[in-house]
């Protein structure tokens, strides 16, 4: 899992006001859950960037007023008209307690469908898993070099290390759809 830095200051105050002038001044209200008691911060816009606007999976480590933590981003609230960033919820890591994290799946292999004139899909672009952090993947690769017209990848076929998915496992994460000058010719 890539590794990304964030520095955030106490909040003195919690309220709707109170995070309204947060944001006003440029800065995310948030919170870290999982420890002991609940850590309630905030931290410039700009630095959650790299960490919301990118298909990766990150471990954040937050320094808040000298005090370090190791968390994963839990969920980011978004204003519904302007797409501001409002408010993010961390989730504090500990060692060997898993953690339920979505992993984005890399595509891998040349599919004979395609080759035929098919089209290669992706139906999933991330997998809910569950494991430790030290064992949850960057990417699940799924091959689809089996792949022929109008097949496809379940969950259930996909095979991963130390880590469970939390999918089902009919549903198809990739496939390869026939197209229409085709659909009269397969069979055939």
């Amino acid at each position: 899992m890539k590794k990304i830095e964030i520095v955030g200051y106490q909040r003195a105050n919690l309220g709707r006001t109170e995070s309204q002038a947060i944001r006003a001044e440029g800065n995310v209200p948030c919170v870290l859950y999982g420890g002991e008691e609940q850590v309630h911060f905030y931290a410039p816009a700009i630095l959650f960037r790299d960490l919301i606007y990118s298909p990766n999976i990150f471990e954040v480590a937050l320094n808040i007023e000298g005090a370090e933590y190791r968390a994963i981003l839990q969920e980011a609230q978004f204003h519904p008209v302007s797409d501001i960033l409002l408010h993010a919820d961390f989730l504090l890591i500990t060692d060997n307690k898993p953690i339920k994290i979505a992993v984005p799946v890399r595509l891998l292999g040349t599919a004979p469908g395609v080759q035929k004139g098919g089209k290669l899909v992706t139906r999933v672009r991330k997998l809910r898993v569950k494991g430790t952090v030290e064992n949850i993947p960057d990417y699940i690769d799924v091959d689809v070099s089996g792949l022929d017209l109008g097949k496809s990848v379940r969950v259930g076929q996909i095979s991963v290390q130390n880590i469970e998915l939390l999918e089902e496992a009919s549903n198809p994460v990739a496939s390869i759809e026939i197209p229409r000058a085709l659909r009269g010719t397969v069979g055939k």
